[in-house]
């Protein structure tokens, strides 16, 4: 069965001549001696597909009674640590995890919150729902409701539900249509329909919406982008470019979010960890390219000057390799 967490754009892909038992105790012995065997841990884990290492994880407890991840909290540190935590993470989990960190403590991380549920298929968003009740016993509705307010507290819950039509079909009658409703809730009106722009731009497909915003410009002679810049505001006016920005082009919205997290004083090592690990095995290929194209230098040239040590080594090896 083809996993919905699997695309075929990814750096990473199933190791060949792969054995649990093997890899299982290779970690086994790097956690355990003097001193942690660092260069072990990442040849194993930044190379296995996460498919692989689930079964790993599972080796490892049936072998040795203990929980990966514990292990490798007690025994690494810092950056590290998340990392390779997040690699042995069920993808589901993992994206529970991370809305849970968006949303925790005083302030909410808007733009994790946004990125992460703009760019999830609708399957993927119902796993992670179900993740989210798992492990949190409360629903990520309910946690999203809490924290957020308004329009976009409505937009991001319509995306939690995970109800965007994903078919590759597009109906341009629809389009036409769609692209009127929006210009007469925006452009033609006094004040903004905001419940239009929510229900059409969370709910059609992004193929659909692409040719919709054709039509849009055909309609009113501008990019939707500027009509959503100058009739909205907020994290809502945010959320809804995101979706334009991924719907248009998504490997081209990452790698914008990837070189904000890598530039300027500090590094954004949350929203860098979560896209090199989860876009890993789905399209991190095209990330770079486009990393490239628009910043005329390699994603593994940025990662290499910005990160150090074991961190930056399996950020690397998970980025896979020069443009």
């Amino acid at each position: 069965m083809a996993s919905i967490w699997v695309g075929h754009r990814g750096t990473v892909k199933d190791y060949p001549g792969f054995s649990p038992s093997v890899d299982a105790e290779a970690i086994r012995k790097a956690i355990r001696g003097i001193g942690t065997d660092e260069n072990t841990l990442i040849s194993v884990l930044a190379e296995r597909s996460n498919a692989q290492r689930q079964l790993i994880v599972k080796e490892y407890q049936a072998a040795y009674g203990k929980e990966l991840k514990d292990d490798l909290k007690g025994d690494l540190s810092g950056e590290l640590k998340n990392l390779m935590v997040a690699l042995v993470t069920p993808p589901a989990v993992f994206d529970a995890k991370q809305l849970k960190k968006s949303m925790k403590g005083t302030g909410t991380n808007e733009d994790a919150l946004i990125e992460i549920l703009t760019t999830r298929t609708s399957r993927q968003m119902k796993e992670i729902g179900q993740a989210y009740y798992t492990v949190y016993k409360k629903s990520l509705g309910d946690a999203i409701s809490s924290e957020t307010s308004g329009d976009f507290r409505k937009a991001l819950l319509t995306l939690a539900d995970g109800r965007r039509e994903e078919s590759q079909k597009v109906d341009e009658q629809l389009a036409k249509k769609d692209a009127q409703i929006l210009y007469n809730a925006g452009e033609k009106r006094w004040g903004t329909d905001e419940d239009t722009f929510t229900e059409i731009l969370c709910l059609r497909s992004f193929l659909q919406l692409k040719l919709t915003f054709d039509e849009y410009r055909n309609i009113s002679q501008k990019d939707i982008e500027d009509s959503i810049k100058g009739e909205l505001s907020g994290h809502f006016e945010d959320l809804l470019l995101a979706i334009v920005h991924c719907a248009r082009n998504m490997p081209a919205f990452l790698a914008v979010r990837l070189h904000q997290a890598l530039k300027g004083a500090g590094t954004d090592e949350f929203t860098l960890n979560r896209i090199m690990v989860s876009r890993s095995e789905i399209d991190l290929l095209d990330i770079r390219a486009e990393f490239k194209k628009h910043y005329g230098y390699s994603l593994y040239s940025a990662i290499k000057s910005d990160t150090s040590g074991y961190y930056g080594n399996t950020l690397l090896k998970l980025c896979g390799g020069e443009d």
